[in-house]
Order: C-alpha cells, then sequence, then structure tokens
C-alpha cells in the first residue's frame, strides 16, 4: 500500500531534508526512522521537494510504501509519538501506486518571510530573515512583475545546481506586509537549488534602493548567476504546499506556522 503525507518541521537542526552522510541529521532520515517503527519494517519516504539546511516545511507532501495494516489514527499517533518535536505528521492517507510525491506534483510553493525591523527579535530568530534597512513595498512589488512567467532563471540558480535547464514557469510571486513583516510567495512549476533565496536578495536589494525595479528584469535577462546579487538566508523559507491531480484527493491544512496566522 502507497501512502501520502503531509509533514511539518522546523529546520533549523537539520542539513536539510534529504538523507545525509552519517551522522549528518537530515528530516527525511528522522521521519523514516519514526515511521519505520510503527511499520515495523525499512521504508524510504519521498518527498515533493528538497530542502537546504535551516529552510522550514510548513506543508511537505510525501510518501512511503508499507504492507502494514494500520488505521490513520495509529499512523499518526504511533509516527508523531517516535519524531522529536520539531517534525510532526500533519495527515496521511492512502494512495494508488500512480501516486509519487515528486513526479506527479504539478507545481510547487514556498513563502519567504522577511522581518523588517531596526532590532532583531529573539522570539522570530530562525523563523524569519532580518532586515534592519528599511524596504519599500512598491519597488519590491514592481521588481517581481519581471519575474512571473517561463523564463531562463540560470542568474536565479546556485552555482552548483544540477538540474539540467533552467527554465521554469512562475505562476505567481506576490508580496504582501503586515507591520513588520513582509510575505513573498511564490509558486512555479519547479524550482532550481536556492531559486527562491536568490529571488528574495534581489528584491531586497531593490527594495532597500540599492537598484532600480528594472534591475530584476536585467538579471534574468544576463543568465549570470554572478550578476544576481547575494543569497538571501535560509532563515524565514518555508515549503508550503505542493500541488497534483485532484484525482488523488489530498488533504488540505492553511499553511503556515501558527505564529504567523493570517500571514503565511
Amino acid at each position: 500500500m502507497r501512502y501520502a503525507i503531509g509533514v511539518d518541521f522546523n529546520g533549523r537542526g537539520y542539513r536539510g531534508w534529504q538523507t545525509q552522510q552519517p551522522g549528518v541529521a537530515s528530516v527525511q532520515e528522522t521521519l523514516e526512522k519514526a515511521i519505520a517503527k510503527v511499520a515495523d519494517h525499512a521504508v524510504t519516504v519521498i518527498a515533493a521537494g528538497r530542502t537546504d539546511a535551516g529552510v522550514h516545511g510548513a506543508g511537505m507532501v510525501a510518501h512511503f510504501d508499507s504492507d502494514a495494516v494500520r488505521g490513520e489514527r495509529s499512523w499518526l499517533l504511533g509516527v508523531n509519538t517516535n519524531l522529536p518535536e520539531d517534525i510532526a505528521l500533519r495527515w496521511i492517507t492512502p494512495v494508488s501506486d500512480e501516486f509519487h510525491a515528486r513526479f506527479r506534483a504539478m507545481a510547487r510553493r514556498y513563502r519567504y518571510v522577511i522581518f523588517n525591523h531596526p532590532l532583531r527579535s529573539s522570539l522570530l530568530a530562525g523563523m524569519v530573515t532580518w532586515h534592519y534597512h528599511d524596504l519599500d513595498l512598491s519597488r519590491m512589488q514592481a521588481a517581481a512583475r519581471h519575474l512571473v512567467g517561463e523564463h531562463d532563471f540560470t542568474s536565479f540558480r546556485a552555482i552548483g545546481c544540477q538540474a539540467k535547464k533552467a527554465v521554469r514557469h512562475v505562476h505567481f510571486l506576490t508580496l504582501t506586509q503586515r507591520g513588520p513583516l513582509i510575505v513573498l510567495d511564490i509558486q512555479a512549476d519547479g524550482f532550481l537549488h536556492h531559486m527562491v533565496r536568490n529571488i528574495a536578495g534581489v528584491l531586497m536589494a531593490i527594495g532597500q534602493g540599492k537598484a532600480e525595479p528594472e534591475w530584476a528584469a536585467e538579471v534574468l535577462a544576463a543568465r549570470d548567476r554572478t550578476l544576481g546579487g547575494v543569497t538571501a538566508p535560509a532563515d524565514g523559507l518555508y515549503f508550503v504546499d505542493a500541488l497534483y491531480p485532484e484525482q488523488f484527493l489530498l488533504p488540505k491544512e492553511p499553511v503556515g506556522p501558527a505564529f504567523l496566522a493570517g500571514i503565511v
């Protein structure tokens, strides 16, 4: 039986989603060990996307296969009992073998949360990116419009990105503000390594007045990562959703951690 699962996690204590070498904590390995204790056999968990060290998940979708006969409540309670407090299984549902968390995803969505204030917040440490210079939201919004649609995002990918092609279709890229919090919300058919963080870095530079909004279009057209400015920190980046064909009938929860309710 194949099971689809929804997972949220605080990424501060992990070197990203994907299993690393022995002794390096990852979300995938931690989750697999917890599920295996309930299933009574080893499992491999495949996610909709991979995240970098320090990146959080507020709506990660994944799947695993098991021949263990367990009810939904037994899976949820059993797995969560064996997970550390910074990872939680939110839902689980049986799916057909046609479902694949990575290959059947039609789109993925991230949110990047910026705490724009002269002073840092100890309570939000690691959960938001602190930017102490004033940011002009309207300038960032104007710049973001240049990045919507299908483009070659070579300038916004990490130097070591292993994707064969850099063309991605950004469905939407919006910025909203509530008090000192600025939220970048982006959905695309796929993302390159560091793509969201590099976009955030360019938009924050423009919001600070270091460049005009048209610079985003110039960076995009250049197809040269060295012209794209600084990669924004992992703090504040959340994988919040993956979209699948309706036939799979996956559960949905409001995205975002509780402390940002109504914003993410």
